[in-house]
C-alpha cells in the first residue's frame, strides 16, 4: 500500500489471477501423467484383458501402477517419526529413514502391505494412437495399382478460433459445464463465445489398399489357454493398426490344426480346436488363396503364422519349402511363437536356420512380449531394411 501526500489515498494491488486455473491446470498436468503411466505400461495393456475382451469401442477401465496423487501421510503406521541431527551434520546426510514393510507375494495370508493399483479411464483411440506411433508395414513396394496412397484428413488439435463447420461440441459442452460451475450455477445454459473450441486438422497420406495380410493361426490341441491368449492378443492389435493405418486393407483369417481353413473374423477369434498339428497345411492354404486372389504384381503381401511351436517332426521340411515358395510371392513372412517355458520347439529348431531378411520370427515366453512382437514386425525401417 503506498499514499499520496495530501488528502488522497491511493491502493495498489495486484491478484494473481493464475489461481482461477489452478484447477484445470493440474487436470491437464494429471492426464499428462496418465499418459506417460500408459506409454510405460504399454507392454502390460496389450494384454490387458479389458481391452481384448471388449467391443474395441469406447472407453475402458485399465490398472495402472506407478500413478499416484500427492497427498499428505500423516503418522506412517503409527510410527514415532524424529529428523533430529546431533549438532555436527552436513548437508546432505540422512537423519531417518521410514523403511516400509515389503508388499506381501501371495501363498498364505500376511499383514503386509500390497502395491497400489490405480484404475484410469482411456478410449481405446487413444491408446492406439500411443501403441501404433512407430508402425507400419515393412518393405512395402509399389504395384501395378494406378495409386498406392490418398490425402486423408487428420484432426489433430483443440483451438478458440475457427470455423463453425469445425466446431467440437463435445469439448464446447464440457468448456461452459466448467466455467457454469466455477461461477455457482451449474449446468449447461448460456454457451459464450468463450466456449467455443474448434478442431483443427492436417493433410495426411494413407496408404491405399494394395496389401493384403494372411492371419495363420493354430489352434490345435497343443495351444493351451495361454498361447491362444497371447496369438489372440498379437491378431487383435494387428487388424486394429491395418485398419486404422492403412485404407481398405485386406485381411484373410486362416485356422490349422492338422488341416487349415478360412474362417471369418468372429470365428478366428473365439473358436477352439483339439487335435494334432500339421503346420504344413497352413502355408499350402496360404499359397492357393495368394494364387488364386492376391496376384504380387498387384498386392504387397503379408503372411503372419502364429503357434506354440509343437510341429510333426516329418512336416517340417515341407514347411520349410513352403515358406520359401512364399518368399517368392510375399514382401515378408512373420513367424510368432509362444513358448512360455522356453522349452524346445520343433519349428523353430528348423525355423532359426533360415536366414532371408525377410523372414523374421520372435518367441513370446509371457504376456509383456506380445507388445514386443508388434514392434519387431511392424517398426518403422530406414530405406525398407529391417531394424
Amino acid at each position: 500500500m503506498s499514499h499520496a501526500p495530501g488528502p488522497y489515498s491511493f491502493i495498489v494491488s495486484k491478484e494473481d489471477w493464475s489461481l482461477h486455473r489452478k484447477g484445470y491446470q493440474d487436470q491437464q498436468r494429471h492426464q499428462e501423467k496418465v499418459r506417460e503411466v500408459i506409454r510405460q505400461n504399454l507392454p502390460d495393456l496389450v494384454t490387458e484383458e479389458s481391452i481384448i475382451m471388449s467391443d474395441g469401442k469406447g472407453i475402458v477401465k485399465i490398472p495402472l501402477r506407478n500413478l499416484e496423487e500427492y497427498r499428505f501421510i500423516h503418522n506412517y503406521q503409527k510410527h514415532k517419526h524424529v529428523g533430529q541431527g546431533n549438532g555436527d551434520s552436513q548437508v546432505g546426510d540422512i537423519l531417518a529413514e521410514d523403511s516400509p514393510k515389503d508388499g506381501g507375494k501371495g501363498g498364505k495370508a500376511g499383514d503386509k502391505a500390497g502395491q497400489d493399483v490405480v484404475e484410469a479411464e482411456i478410449s481405446i483411440e487413444d491408446l492406439e494412437e500411443l501403441l501404433f506411433d512407430e508402425l507400419e508395414l515393412p518393405f512395402m513396394e509399389e504395384k501395378d495399382k494406378e495409386e498406392l496412397d490418398s490425402v486423408a484428413v487428420r484432426f489433430n488439435d483443440i483451438r478458440k478460433k475457427g470455423l463453425m463447420s469445425n466446431i467440437d461440441k463435445k469439448r464446447t459442452i464440457l468448456e461452459n459445464l466448467k466455467r457454469n460451475a466455477t461461477s455457482g450455477t451449474p449446468g449447461i445454459h448460456g454457451i459464450s463465445p468463450d466456449d467455443l473450441r474448434y478442431k483443427t486438422w492436417e493433410d495426411v497420406i494413407v496408404p491405399r489398399s494394395s496389401a493384403v495380410i494372411i492371419a495363420m493361426m493354430d489352434t490345435s490341441g497343443s495351444m493351451g489357454t495361454f498361447e491362444k491368449y497371447c496369438a489372440r492378443s498379437f491378431f487383435f492389435w494387428m487388424t486394429r493398426f491395418l485398419r486404422r493405418q492403412y485404407e481398405k486393407v485386406e485381411i484373410v483369417f486362416l485356422a490349422h490344426h492338422t488341416e487349415a481353413k478360412e474362417v471369418t473374423e468372429e470365428e478366428f477369434f473365439t473358436r477352439g480346436e483339439s487335435g494334432g498339428t500339421i503346420c504344413s497345411s497352413v502355408y499350402q492354404k496360404a499359397l492357393e488363396i495368394i494364387d488364386s486372389r492376391y496376384p504380387n504384381s498387384s498386392y504387397n503381401i503379408y503372411p503372419f503364422h502364429f503357434s506354440d511351436g509343437d510341429n510333426l517332426t516329418s512336416d517340417n521340411d515341407r514347411c520349410l519349402k513352403l515358406i520359401g515358395e512364399l518368399l517368392e510371392r510375399c514382401n515378408m513372412f512373420g513367424y510368432g511363437e509362444v513358448n512360455q517355458y522356453n522349452r524346445g520347439s520343433t519349428l523353430m529348431s528348423a525355423y532359426r536356420h533360415i536366414k532371408q531378411e525377410k523372414f523374421m520370427h520372435y518367441v513370446i515366453k509371457d504376456k509383456g512380449e506380445v507388445y514386443s512382437a508388434l514392434k519387431r514386425f511392424f517398426h518403422r525401417r530406414e530405406g525398407g531394411k529391417a531394424s
